[in-house]
């Protein structure tokens, strides 16, 4: 046998590494919270009401209580539970997806997309920091990730066209929202109740936060962009050029002007939008309401276009089919939750961290805040639910080691903001790549360095906070 054989029989014999469905992976995390929890002491701290009603954990109460380790049934019945947990994410995972479809089957994106194509023909990378910078103003303020669900459907088409790939619009929405969430000036579900909770003056300390904002959204636009013109010079090294491939038809240029029927469906989508948008800022629109004005932008624009009433149904159905994968991944990630709280060993670990920290010298120790509450952030992953449970333990603690307490309420930004766009426990992450159909293995390698690089930055922003002694102005 000739040597070109045999090395050719080597290559075609190598076995390529394949990363396995997401499922698994949440399986795995599963099964081992469940083991810890055999391991690992049950434990609480106190909890008492505070000014706005939220349960706030008592500083030096813990305790430990009765074990209880998750059973064989148990164990399983937290999918179903996690399901019913994560019922509002779910649920307006369908209403977007649904809601999107019956749009587009309109015609008014392909037309619309088209139009805007052509006008940014050959210059359409500036279209990446426009939309990063609005989202994470957006965010900056209001903390609501969950519109990164809204604004993906929207921009995917337009990415596409202008030979950008889905994994772009992903980190154009998650990546300019996470900028915003993470180095806020007035996110109220983080910096509202942490420095509420550290006795600081509302909101103070925001021109620091402003350059920490300059900062993260300009690494965040950067890291996108280089990846984006690398897409656009060689499509085929994007790692969902195959996905993206194949549905190519659904974002081919119309070669027709819109209808006056195609322009109300639009108009009308739109000003509900818009809508949507004034509701969340000013009304305190949640879950519920966006994910009734996505019911309505499908069925009005639907009617406005002419459209039956069977079309329209049809239509949110296959929109539902679309996001089918994305929803199953929220509920199945909501249950590593269920395990913990269900068998009382988040507290126990959270105490556990926090006494890591102690006896490190302050710059260290600030880093290390850092460090407990990014890991904090995969146990309790929610903004005020992850500020509610550390914060009443960090604030003191800060005073122990000899860190401000504005760096700390940083520290728990960072700590709770950067993870959010890693964690598969994410349920609006998940959903977000769901409704684009971009497999999270693939999101991960691509986020991943990014990820690296703001925590970096941040430990930095940290230590240099420390040195200033960075308090209330």
């Amino acid at each position: 046998m000739s040597r070109m054989s045999i090395e050719s029989r080597a290559k075609t014999g190598k076995k390529k590494l394949t990363i396995p469905h997401i499922f698994i992976i949440l399986l795995g995390i599963m099964l081992l919270m469940a083991v810890l929890t055999y391991i690992i002491p049950a434990g609480e701290f106190d909890r008492v009401a505070g000014a706005d009603g939220r349960m706030l954990v008592v500083a030096d109460s813990f305790h430990t209580v009765e074990r209880n380790p998750t059973a064989f049934m148990e164990f399983f019945t937290a999918i179903p539970t996690g399901f019913v947990e994560a019922g509002w994410v779910i649920a307006l995972t369908f209403c977007v997806g649904g809601g999107f479809v019956v749009l587009k089957k309109t015609g008014f994106i392909h037309g619309a997309i088209s139009a805007l194509a052509r006008k940014l023909s050959g210059k359409g990378i500036i279209i990446i920091p426009i939309l990063m910078i609005t989202f994470a103003v957006i965010d900056c303020f209001i903390g609501m990730c969950e519109l990164c669900m809204v604004y993906v459907p929207i921009i995917l088409p337009l990415m596409l066209v202008l030979g950008f790939d889905s994994i772009t619009a992903c980190a154009v929405a998650l990546c300019g929202s996470a900028a915003g969430f993470t180095a806020a000036l007035a996110n109220p579900f983080t910096v509202g109740i942490g420095q509420k909770i550290a006795g600081l003056p509302l909101y103070s300390g925001w021109q620091y936060r402003l350059i920490v904002l300059t900062v993260m959204t300009s690494i965040a636009i950067l890291y996108v962009m280089r990846y984006a013109k690398k897409v656009k010079n060689n499509p085929e090294l994007s790692s969902v050029y195959d996905l993206d491939k194949s549905r190519e038809l659904d974002t081919g240029a119309a070669s027709a002007g819109l209808t006056i029927r195609q322009k109300l469906a639009g108009l009308s989508a739109g000003v509900l939008f818009v809508f949507m948008i004034i509701g969340v800022f000013f009304w305190g629109y949640d879950m519920p309401e966006i994910g009734a004005i996505f019911v309505l932008i499908g069925l009005v624009s639907g009617l406005v276009s002419g459209m039956k009433g069977q079309e329209i149904c049809d239509a949110f159905m296959e929109g539902c089919h679309d996001v089918l994968l994305g929803a199953l991944i929220v509920g199945l990630a909501r249950g590593i939750s269920v395990i913990m709280n269900e068998s009382m060993i988040i507290d126990t670990i959270v105490y556990g961290l926090s006494q890591l920290i102690t006896g490190l010298p302050s710059a260290l120790a600030a880093v290390g805040m850092l460090a407990v509450q990014t890991l904090l952030n995969f146990l309790v992953n929610s903004g005020s639910g992850q500020t509610v449970v550390s914060m009443p333990i960090m604030a003191p603690l800060s005073d122990v080691v000899g860190v401000t307490r504005q760096t700390a309420v940083l520290a728990l930004q960072f700590g709770d903001g950067f993870s959010n766009v890693v964690y598969p426990v994410a349920g609006y992450l998940m959903a977000t790549l769901g409704l684009a159909k971009v497999p999270y293995e693939k999101w991960l390698k691509f986020i991943l360095p990014l990820f690296a690089i703001w925590t970096c930055v941040g430990a930095a922003f940290l230590i240099i906070a420390q040195m200033i002694q960075w308090g209330p102005f």
